[in-house]
């Protein structure tokens, strides 16, 4: 099992409520219909410092490694992060993890 974690800071201009209630939403329609994508979490800020630093966190799970790259590739991913979050995000970071 892998996790892929993926943390997303919004422009300022995003960087609110609304802002983040839309990358929620388009992340929970888009993702998890990805083929390889097993579960996916979708978080918003739950203390202070977590809002100084980041407006929205994801947790994907995939059976392995092997299906991080397609997924990565995969048109409506792509589509997710070219051209939805693209205008919208100030930093966007993601690192996998093997899971027991």
């Amino acid at each position: 099992m892998v996790e892929r974690y993926v943390f997303i800071k919004l422009k300022d201009k995003y960087s609110n409520k609304k802002g983040r209630t839309e990358v929620v939403a388009e992340a929970k329609a888009v993702l998890p219909g990805i083929p390889g994508v097993l579960d996916m979490t979708v978080g918003k800020p739950g203390d202070k410092h977590a809002k100084s630093a980041w407006d929205v966190s994801l947790r994907l799970r995939f059976e392995g490694l092997e299906d991080v790259e397609p997924y990565r590739e995969h048109e409506e991913h792509r589509y997710f992060v070219d051209e939805f979050l693209e205008s919208r995000v100030k930093v966007i970071k993601a690192w996998n993890f093997a899971c027991d």
